[in-house]
């Protein structure tokens, strides 16, 4: 990343939500450095944000654009423990690792390390995941900090170097490598998660009657 990006990178809140059309804040800031990306493509940072990247490009401020969203209060993810499976699928797909919890065990979310990137509500099968309203009334920079965007870039970097799979199968002994299909397995997991609720909900006694 050259200095320009560094610099936009900087200027990020950080949230990894991939709105903004980029995989994370850093391949967003290096898209706008190269003049590939409007610096009016992050809804989390909002009026405030584009400001600050048209201050650091030298390109006029622009409106934010509506393609990749609009600017809103900060939310924050939540699980509905009654509903929640163990399938694990949101624990890989949170940037920061937000979400704890085991395999077939009911997870939760760490309110201090979720950036509201709402990137765990679609891979839920369940639909047990929510978005709460953290911020209401202030929005972009207003209902985020330089901190907050800090915390969040270092536990983005940790969420890589814990879900580098590639590299931990690099140190495994070759005859240890067999080849999975990761969606079939995915779905055995998710398949195996509701077929055991379904059991436990069958052996619930039915509700009495006042």
């Amino acid at each position: 990343m050259n200095g320009l990006a560094a610099r936009i990178n900087d200027a990020l809140p950080q949230t990894q939500c991939t709105r903004c059309g980029y995989p994370d804040c850093a391949g967003y800031a290096q898209a706008v450095a190269d003049e590939e990306a409007g610096i009016n493509q992050c809804p989390p940072g909002g009026a405030e944000g584009i400001d600050r990247l048209a201050s650091i490009t030298g390109r006029p401020a622009l409106p934010l654009d509506p393609q990749f969203g609009t600017e809103g209060p900060r939310a924050m993810a939540v699980i509905d423990e009654a509903w929640c499976i163990g399938c694990t699928l949101c624990l890989d797909a949170c940037p920061t690792d937000a979400i704890v919890g085991i395999n077939k065990r009911m997870h939760t979310v760490i309110e201090a390390h979720c950036t509201g990137c709402e990137l765990c509500i679609p891979v839920c099968p369940v639909d047990c995941i929510s978005l709460e309203v953290e911020t209401p009334g202030r929005s972009g920079w207003q209902a985020w900090s330089a901190e907050q965007a800090g915390h969040a870039r270092h536990r983005y970097a940790l969420h890589g170097t814990h879900r580098n799979t590639e590299a931990r199968l690099a140190d495994k002994p070759a005859a240890a490598e067999a080849p999975q299909d990761a969606g079939a397995r995915k779905r055995a997991i998710v398949e195996a998660a509701l077929a055991r609720a379904r059991a436990a909900s069958q052996q619930r006694p039915p509700a009495t009657k006042p």
